[in-house]
């Protein structure tokens, strides 16, 4: 029996699409068996956080083949769920909202700020949840759960765990190191941990498609020496100059079980980097050569304090509070090739939140009732810096340099119908939102003068879903749902002032009279299992994309273009122009054949266009090509391997967004071709407590870029790993 376990942990899909009865928890608030929730949620479980063994949480969502990854530069990860992106997609982690006034629409690359080796779990859940959530998850929520502290059970010894990993990575000679410890007592625990990764320039494969032979080439780069810049030829044109960094992370919870009912969390997470090379940008070109001399995130540094009270989990009402206090810094920096003067860009956002959540079981009933607020604070700093003297000078900040404040207040009740028969589950919920946004300027006048000194919206938001689960078997689910979401505009929406485009020479300057993004969404979705062998999971989805923002034409003082920075650029604004429909479909097929086996495959693919105030249809932008993963896996013993396949078709130019975040510079003139990689990984317990891991990605050295990627993926790669438990 011991062996027949061990081989189904073991043989698992990376995301699990067949135990139906597993309870969900990160992304609904409280626990529930996932054969009961309409919304496509899927898992990524801690033994395959393991076994994929990711540089970060980026590169193990997209290790799933379900969830689409982009990347600007190597520290960066920006998870892309049917069609959406950045701040239309909700992160949250230990039950705490990352997203903050300042999350873009563009890019981000905040999910890498939490340590993928102290994550318990990983949930996704597909298509708008703002019923439940609130603003921001229009296209979904990527629920990150790290590990909770082990109490002991035994009133007279206390319990020591641990886990170690060393971890090397050819491609970019990544080395990284983790430890945690975990003390745990009858009724307190503590849990400890630290990981550091030093991430060298990544190295590009060199098998390239046969159209295009010097595609992604890191050709040249600026050498500034005693602060003279010199273009200078890459001996190593797959080498990617300037795209390495250093990380580190730290987490520390302590547990106080009061008793069985009740129980406190403490919990304290730490991340932050070295400088991180805005990779793409050190690409662009201006008057035939390399444009920026240097272009730069300064240290990613997020701080998280978090307190959870949990009374009654487990019986017919629970309650759980959780309050929280985030404190984030990111900045931009960047000066221009053979310019002495650097800019310095600095966003400090301080963020409290608190969630009051209660659970109430009455018969065939589940009710949740939940309410939430987040405070964001946000200080933006900004100032130019002679290289060769030192002396500071003032420079626009890009938000407003006096007060922000952006809030949000909520209340929602959710509903679960387990009927009788046992073979309909109906789901319903209904969420209220009010939101309060305040920015101040205080000098109105260092590009260009703005006509206003205050930036002030009180938008509204309402999102409800309804949906039924048909049981109609132990093998077969089938599901039908529709559910609506919203994303009120926030600061950086707003109150931005920036240039956001190389290329075509345009600011963007603030706009108040935004209204909240809207979304509708239908979605269809079966689970049937044949002779306990092979699943199919199949979810189809339609949306309605309402009142989406984008940047268009706008004018400023009566006036289309203005000077800034010396050069004449037209002027845009964030508005409220397009109105969008999106369909797509998600597939994954999953055998056993038996004796440790298994053959495992995904596909996803998503279709939008978007209307905009003109009447012109467009593709709409953040749409990936057509991906997905195919893989077959044995395990027996002490003994796992796979063989996977990692696929994404074209994206033709043709199909890019002509004014959204597409990256067309960054792809060849016919698109982003599609590629094929070959990857195979295994591991095996050389001991009881030793386990070591050997991997080659990208056996065939395929050069290739995902899709509005400007920085591209890693050639063949090598790793080695050695974990250690205590």
């Amino acid at each position: 029996m011991q062996a027949t376990a061990q081989q189904k942990k073991n043989t698992e899909p990376s995301v699990d699409t067949s135990t139906l009865h597993e309870v969900i928890i990160s992304s609904l608030k409280f626990p529930e068996k996932k054969k009961n929730i309409v919304q496509k949620i899927e898992v990524i479980t801690e033994s395959n956080i393991k076994k994929v063994n990711a540089q970060n949480t980026g590169d193990l969502l997209q290790s799933t083949g379900n969830v689409f990854v982009q990347k600007s530069q190597q520290g960066g990860s920006s998870p892309l769920i049917r069609g959406f992106e950045a701040s239309r997609i909700l992160l949250v982690v230990d039950g705490v909202r990352m997203n903050n006034a300042i999350y873009r629409s563009g890019h981000l690359q905040n999910a890498i700020t939490v340590d993928q080796n102290m994550l318990e779990r990983v949930e996704v859940m597909y298509g708008p949840a703002s019923a439940l959530h609130g603003s921001d998850a229009l296209g979904g929520v990527v629920a990150f759960k790290t590990k909770t502290p082990v109490l002991s059970g035994n009133k007279k010894k206390m319990m020591y765990k641990g886990n170690s990993l060393v971890r090397y990575s050819t491609a970019n000679s990544e080395k990284t190191g983790h430890a945690d410890i975990n003390i745990g007592g009858t009724k307190t625990g503590l849990l400890l941990s630290g990981t550091f990764s030093d991430f060298g320039d990544m190295k590009m494969g060199n098998n390239y498609p046969d159209k295009y032979p010097d595609f992604g080439r890191r050709t040249q780069y600026v050498s500034t020496v005693n602060n003279i810049d010199q273009v200078v030829i890459n001996p190593d044109d797959r080498r990617q100059i300037y795209s390495g960094y250093k990380q580190w992370d730290i987490l520390g919870k302590f547990l106080f079980k009061q008793n069985e009912k009740i129980s406190h969390l403490f919990n304290v997470q730490l991340s932050n980097s070295t400088n991180v090379p805005r990779y793409d940008r050190l690409q662009d070109m201006r008057n035939g050569t390399l444009r920026f001399a240097n272009w730069y995130y300064g240290p990613q540094k997020r701080k998280l304090y978090a307190y959870e009270f949990n009374a009654g989990f487990y019986d017919t009402s629970s309650f759980k509070i959780v309050a929280a206090f985030q404190d984030i810094e990111e900045s931009r920096h960047q000066r221009n090739l053979n310019n002495e003067s650097q800019q310095h860009r600095t966003e400090n956002i301080k963020v409290f939140s608190a969630n009051a959540d209660y659970r109430k079981k009455i018969g065939m009933h589940e009710i949740n009732i939940g309410a939430d607020i987040q405070l964001n604070d946000v200080t933006s700093k900004a100032n130019t810096e002679n290289i060769n003297t030192g002396a500071t000078g003032k420079l626009d900040t890009r938000y407003p340099d006096g007060i922000n404040k952006y809030n949000t207040a909520g209340l929602y009740v959710g509903h679960l119908w387990k009927m009788r028969n046992g073979k309909f589950v109906i789901n319903d919920g209904i969420r209220i939102q009010a939101v309060s946004l305040h920015s101040t300027l205080v000098d109105t006048a260092v590009q260009f003068r703005l006509p206003f000194t205050e930036l002030r919206q009180s938008p509204f938001g309402i999102a409800g879903n309804l949906g039924v689960v048909y049981l109609a078997s132990p093998s077969l689910r089938i599901t039908a749902g529709a559910n609506t979401g919203f994303r009120a505009p926030n600061i950086d929406d707003v109150a931005k002032i920036f240039e956001s485009n190389t290329a075509a020479k345009q600011i963007i300057v603030p706009n108040t009279g935004l209204k909240p993004e809207k979304t509708v969404n239908f979605e269809i979705g079966t689970v049937k299992t044949f002779a306990n062998k092979f699943t199919i999971d199949i979810s189809a989805f339609y949306t309605l994309f309402n009142d989406a923002i984008a940047y268009a034409p706008f004018l400023f003082n009566g006036q289309d273009s203005v000077l800034y920075n010396g050069v004449k650029v037209g002027v845009k604004a964030s508005q409220n122009v397009a109105k969008a429909k999106l369909h797509g479909f998600s597939n994954s097929l999953t055998y056993l054949p038996g004796s440790g086996w298994k053959v495992y495959g995904t596909v996803t693919y998503t279709y939008g266009r978007y209307t905009r105030g003109t009447g012109e249809k467009v593709p709409l932008d953040h749409i990936p090509p057509v991906f997905g993963k195919a893989a077959v896996s044995y395990a027996k013993n002490k003994f796992s391997a796979e063989v996977f396949s990692m696929y994404n078709g074209w994206k033709r130019i043709n199909r890019f967004n002509p004014d959204g975040e597409d990256n067309q510079q960054y792809a060849t003139p016919d698109g982003v071709p599609a590629w094929v990689t070959l990857n195979l990984r295994g591991q095996y317990d050389i001991i009881k407590k030793i386990t070591l891991q050997l991997a080659v990605e990208n056996i065939t050295n395929r050069n290739y870029r995902v899709f509005a990627s400007g920085f591209s993926a890693p050639g063949r790669n090598f790793i080695m790993s050695l974990r250690a438990s205590l």
